[in-house]
């Protein structure tokens, strides 16, 4: 069996079936509303207590990073439009509290679940955990079987919680199978964190496996093998001591720059959701965060989050960073990225509509928030500005003035900024990639974003199972739209990067470093193998594979090539 590798190494051990406590949710009238409310009012204040105590014992377990997952969770479990909900589902339907979260738990992870971004998909997992916590404790539900475990295991469950994942004994627990989970899941952090081989997204893997049963799992290639046998156990063994050097070897790439064997320097970055997230770029020895993903302060908020929150956020960043850069990309909103008190109007093809640049263009007064807390943000450190979805010059324009009028606004207040900010624009819809000549002289950087450009270039939503299969970085036309703007940057004399997806593909990377990309930024987790395949790649061979790739028709065609030519 295969699903998808997230945490690398091979786990070899019995399997412990993993089942959460079935909480058997029934709607119940309530007569005494001030006594319900009570009662939930006292779940909230001893599921903190939890949270405040998993949050210590993974500081000490694991670092502070991964407790900050808990800090998060205690604000998710105090955030008033969280309690409201509840709260008024109790009063105004006169339902029992559990009935209430189960409801609220219901409509925040669906919400979640609905985007696009990956990284934003897998915060439904922490509001599902949130809100589980709440239900066991009402209903007097005990959790304490992994913490039970004494012997070399196999974890096999439907998925686990961040709070599964902080009570397990790492010495214990050779790895972890899952039916759900995702790359970008807290689940996934901490695994790799804690150097456990973790599979995801094989489906009824806790019926097909068995209590007991043994099991191999390769967290590289998401292979899965029940009950091997002796020569399958003893060529994993070796497999697993292979990895081991393997990662051996990509620790040594830390301290080092990513230059090809040829010579030819690039940067490799980290993408992030949170300031927290600069720590896992920095721990990974990132060259600089390429995309800052603004929205996350937004949709964790149930109004917009202040100059001063937002200030705090970014300067927070820019101090950790020192130096090295820090992209900020501006609020990218609409599409799959929802967010209920900004009333942006339902359409019939958000992904085309109403979102991110043009959204801000229109609501001037909330660009204008944002860009005064970057700027400001600049004074401490390496920040650059980055606009997203831009499709027309007109719009470059009008964010740029934009700039100049909050700039004019600080220099009269007398507060400090970087007068000579770079600025910036994601390269994601085809027109600007056609057209990037033109832009190439509006903007100091380029940054490609894969994952919206794959999607317009090829007119598919990766998130329809109907069309998904149609979704592919290796199509001809995706490459030479990718080509094209890198030339054109050049050509004007401004850098290029990338921050979608393929930027952190090992099969992708030498073709876009025979293209000449800048800088690569993509998940913090793939920076060392990026940067080892980066310098095992020789930019010039790659140079020669690069113009037979682009005479291919079909993707399979291109993949096929890179395969047979690129050790």
């Amino acid at each position: 069996m295969r699903g998808l590798g997230i945490s690398a190494g091979i786990g070899i051990g019995k399997a412990f079936i993993y089942k959460e406590p079935e909480l058997n949710i029934s709607k119940g009238h309530i007569s005494d509303l001030e006594a319900e409310i009570q009662r939930l009012e006292e779940a909230i204040s001893k599921a903190a207590g939890q949270i405040d105590d998993l949050y210590e014992m993974t500081l000490k377990k694991t670092g502070k990073k991964e407790a900050d997952v808990f800090a998060a969770h205690r604000m998710f479990l105090e955030d008033p439009e969280y309690l409201s909900y509840i709260k008024e589902k109790i009063i105004g339907d006169r339902v029992n509290s559990e009935w209430a979260v189960r409801e609220a738990a219901d409509f925040y992870t669906s919400l979640f679940e609905a985007m696009e971004d990956e990284y934003m998909r897998a915060r439904a997992a922490d509001i599902e955990d949130v809100s589980n916590r709440l239900l066991r404790i009402l209903s007097k539900a005990e959790q304490k079987e992994l913490l039970q475990i004494n012997e070399k295991t196999i974890i096999v469950a439907k998925d686990l919680a961040p709070s599964d994942t902080a009570q397990i004994n790492k010495d214990m627990i050779a790895g972890i199978v899952t039916e759900a989970g995702g790359r970008t899941s807290h689940t996934a952090i901490m695994a790799r964190t804690m150097n456990i081989p973790l599979v995801c997204g094989l489906k009824n893997i806790t019926d097909i496996a068995k209590q007991n049963d043994f099991i191999i799992i390769n967290g590289n290639t998401g292979e899965v093998i029940i009950n091997p046998t002796k020569d399958e156990i003893a060529f994993h063994e070796k497999e697993a001591e292979s990895i081991k050097r393997l990662q051996e070897e990509l620790n040594k790439m830390k301290g080092q720059e990513s230059i090809s064997k040829d010579g030819y320097k690039v940067e490799v970055l980290g993408n992030i959701g949170t300031c927290q997230d600069v720590d896992m770029v920095m721990e990974n020895d990132g060259e600089g965060v390429g995309l800052y993903r603004t929205e996350f302060l937004y949709m964790h908020n149930d109004r917009l989050p202040t100059e001063e929150e937002q200030f705090a956020a970014y300067k927070i960043a820019a101090e950790k960073l020192g130096k090295k850069p820090l992209i900020i990309r501006t609020l990218d909103v609409g599409g799959d990225k929802g967010i209920p008190y900004l009333n942006i109007p339902e359409e019939m093809n958000p992904f085309l509509g109403y979102r991110a640049i043009r959204f801000c263009l229109d609501m001037k007064e909330i660009f204008a928030v944002q860009l005064r807390a970057i700027l400001r943000a600049s004074a401490y450190g390496n920040v650059k500005i980055m606009f997203p979805m831009i499709s027309g010059i007109e719009e470059v324009r009008r964010a740029k003035a934009m700039v100049e009028e909050v700039k004019a606004e600080l220099r009269k207040e007398n507060l400090d900024f970087n007068e000579d900010i770079e600025i910036g624009i994601m390269v994601e819809i085809p027109s600007v990639a056609i057209h990037s000549r033109a832009f190439a002289k509006e903007v100091d950087f380029f940054s490609i974003g894969t994952n919206d450009l794959i999607q317009y270039t090829l007119a598919v939503d990766r998130g329809n199972q109907k069309v998904g299969h149609l979704y592919n970085q290796f199509h001809p036309a995706v490459l030479s739209l990718i080509k094209m703007t890198i030339d054109n940057g050049h050509a004007e004399g401004i850098r290029v990067g990338m921050c979608g997806e393929a930027a952190g593909d090992e099969r992708m990377i030498p073709l876009l470093l025979a293209m000449g990309l800048d800088e690569f930024s993509m998940n913090a987790s793939q920076i060392l193998k990026a940067r080892h395949v980066i310098k095992n790649t020789s930019k010039e061979a790659a140079e020669g594979i690069l113009n037979a790739v682009l005479e291919l028709p079909t993707a399979p065609e291109v993949e096929s090539c890179i395969d047979e030519n690129i050790p």
